[in-house]
């Protein structure tokens, strides 16, 4: 069987190497969000990264019991009372497109537009406005932008607010913010929701789209640990019952064969 390569961790028996540095040195020196953006973006983050990756890993620790991925925790929680990582990974499998996925498609469509002002030679107000109206005619939900409960994400103002302090706001967020008025001018206001808002930061941090939804998995795996200890200490086995109103056929009759 060949060899498996990988560039990112080295385990001799003498030490642990994580891309280049000592594991037992980033103990010490580090901090957890160093070692998420080493592990994910290759490189040891400056002050300013590694504060946005912080303040990221924590906007999306937890949403709540209600959140898609914290109720599936918690129901595979109650019927499985011996396994806490099989209930967290059944949270985990309940994150995609439409729960924690956002920031992956929006971060490719942030991409796509930016290059296309280049290559064009369009300003991100006019890509921006182009990208709003095919959504208008196309009746598209454009990730990154509106939430179901935020008129205003508090998350993502304060994402921006990191950006922007440490001078890490640059193509992304310019455009993902034209994006905002353009819907708002086109379709109707919609919030920067987190996903958007860690999408276009990442972007401009060098990122590739696959680490927005890798950010929202690792950061929110905190918070189903603690869901899924919650439903241990507190609720019975089994407590989880759905109702459900059956609106299929009725029952069909036998039918009884004549003699």
């Amino acid at each position: 069987m060949d060899s498996w390569r990988s560039a990112i961790t080295n385990v001799d028996g003498n030490r642990i190497v994580i891309r280049g540095h000592d594991l037992v040195d980033l103990m010490q020196r580090a901090s957890y969000a160093d070692v998420v953006a080493l592990l994910l973006g290759g490189r040891k983050p400056d002050e300013g990264e590694r504060r946005l990756i912080d303040a990221m890993l924590i906007a999306v620790a937890d949403h709540g019991a209600s959140a898609p991925s914290a109720a599936t925790a918690r129901m595979a929680a109650s019927g499985n009372r011996a396994a806490p990582e099989a209930a967290m990974a059944a949270g985990i499998l309940a994150i995609g497109d439409a729960h924690g996925g956002a920031g992956m498609a929006c971060m490719t469509m942030i991409a796509a537009a930016l290059c296309e002002a280049r290559r064009e030679s369009r300003s991100l107000d006019e890509v921006a406005r182009n990208v709003a109206t095919a959504a208008r005619q196309n009746d598209q939900r454009l990730s990154g932008l509106g939430h179901r409960l935020y008129r205003e994400d508090p998350r993502s103002t304060v994402l921006f607010a990191i950006a922007d302090q440490y001078g890490k706001s640059a193509g992304g967020v310019a455009f993902i913010r034209a994006l905002q008025a353009a819907v708002a001018e086109l379709i109707q206001p919609l919030a920067i929701n987190v996903d958007g808002a860690i999408a276009a930061i990442l972007h401009d941090l060098g990122y590739v789209p696959a680490a927005a939804k890798l950010i929202f998995v690792v950061g929110r795996t905190a918070g189903l640990a603690a869901q899924v200890m919650e439903e241990y200490a507190r609720e019975r086995p089994m407590r989880i019952r759905i109702p459900v109103e059956y609106d299929g056929p009725e029952v069909a009759e036998p039918q009884v064969e004549k003699a």
